[in-house]
């Protein structure tokens, strides 16, 4: 198999770079500091086309696949900006495929295009405050009414909600005790964000403060009929377009992370004197940063595997899920070991490490724990007994 990246991909992660390298350690600092979502990363990565990567070009977009959606996250990843500029792009590379696969050319229009210029922004409404990975579980209803749907409950963790115009949500049409599998009786919208009828409460957080995290209200909203994607009652298998793709993206995502964090850590060891000579001399400070490279290779590895799975239309669920339990632990490791090289100096902003610390954390908790990751490849890959 050859690892090697064609001249395009090389192309293409160059001049992703380029756009990253604008936005410097200052420009994070602020936006973390602020708690400002970074409008000029995103318009600079709307004008480059990188928002409609995955999406079709008869919308604007450039019709790629999920491995270079991937190539393009690592880019991002490793640019400075760590999860706060990740989350600032990964919903249009994940969330809108539903629309992709089965919207009508109409929805396709009106839907797709305004994200991938960037004119206007969505947000993902899955996450329930008790149902948490359990989406089965769900309660926020959509009931039928004339001209479409009224909908009511409530989402938590629903990330660019302060900003978005929009909401990809999943409601039960059908209460969970009337349906013959709990998979049934779900159904996806993509909808305008009614501030009048959707309160959005932003939740305070220890780390990528620059993207709102929320805990959202619906009362009485209602979905016109042509809001609705794909047939009612079939949203969970429509969410499966989303999922294994969201992982792959994000575990190429927290590879970025941990090269960005492996880099200055490394940096640091070379130009750090004591005791006259470099730390990076030392067997106790090379050691645990040649283990962060090997995991991150290995990372590597993994999430491109996943991803020529997933672009070539084969199973690729247990890979993109290792791809994803690997690689934050690569991002989570390598920062820690980032401040840790550091020393004292770690544990101050000026050098970037501890944002890489705080923001790396998020890459094992979400977009699904490890715990679950290791039931789902325990059963399909060893054949074991489900236990969730």
């Amino acid at each position: 198999m050859d690892f090697d990246l064609t001249e395009e991909h090389l192309a293409m992660v160059d001049a992703v770079s380029k756009v990253c390298s604008k936005f410097d350690d200052e420009y994070w600092s602020e936006k973390d500091r602020n708690a400002e979502f970074p409008h000029e990363f995103h318009r600079a990565m709307a004008e480059g086309g990188w928002l409609g990567i995955t999406m079709p070009e008869e919308m604007g977009g450039s019709g790629l696949g999920v491995t270079e959606a991937a190539l393009m996250m690592n880019a991002v990843g490793r640019g400075g900006g760590a999860a706060a500029a990740m989350s600032t792009l990964q919903i249009n590379l994940f969330a809108p495929q539903p629309i992709v696969v089965l919207g009508t050319p109409e929805q396709k229009e009106r839907m797709l295009r305004p994200l991938i210029n960037g004119s206007e922004k969505t947000c993902f409404g899955v996450t329930e405050p008790n149902a948490g990975l359990n989406t089965t579980a769900i309660k926020t209803f959509a009931e039928r009414v004339q001209g479409g749907y009224r909908v009511n409950g409530s989402k938590i963790w629903t990330s660019t909600a302060q900003e978005a115009d929009n909401i990809l949500l999943l409601t039960r049409t059908t209460p969970l005790e009337e349906c013959a599998k709990a998979t049934g009786g779900m159904t996806i919208f993509f909808t305008k964000l009614d501030r009048d009828r959707i309160e959005v409460h932003r939740i305070p957080k220890m780390g990528r403060a620059a993207v709102d995290s929320n805990a959202i209200f619906i009362e009485d909203l209602f979905v016109p009929e042509e809001d609705r994607v794909g047939e009612e009652g079939k949203g969970f298998h429509y969410l499966l377009h989303s999922l294994n793709p969201e992982r792959i993206i994000v575990a190429a995502g927290a590879i970025g992370i941990a090269e960005d964090a492996l880099k200055r850590a490394s940096l640091y060891a070379r130009e750090r004197e004591v005791f006259g000579r470099p730390i990076g001399q030392n067997q106790g400070i090379q050691h645990p940063l040649a283990e962060n490279w090997v995991q991150i290779e290995a990372a590597r590895m993994m999430m491109l595997k996943a991803a020529n799975l997933y672009d070539t239309g084969k199973p690729c669920g247990a890979y993109a899920n290792a791809a994803k339990l690997l690689s934050g632990r690569a991002a989570f490791d390598t920062a820690t070991q980032a401040v840790l090289t550091h020393g004292g100096m770690g544990y101050a902003k000026e050098y970037q490490v501890e944002r890489l610390m705080r923001e790396s954390i998020l890459q094992r908790l979400a977009p699904v724990s490890e715990q679950l990751i290791l039931s789902f490849i325990a059963e399909k890959e060893l054949d074991l007994p489900k236990s969730y």
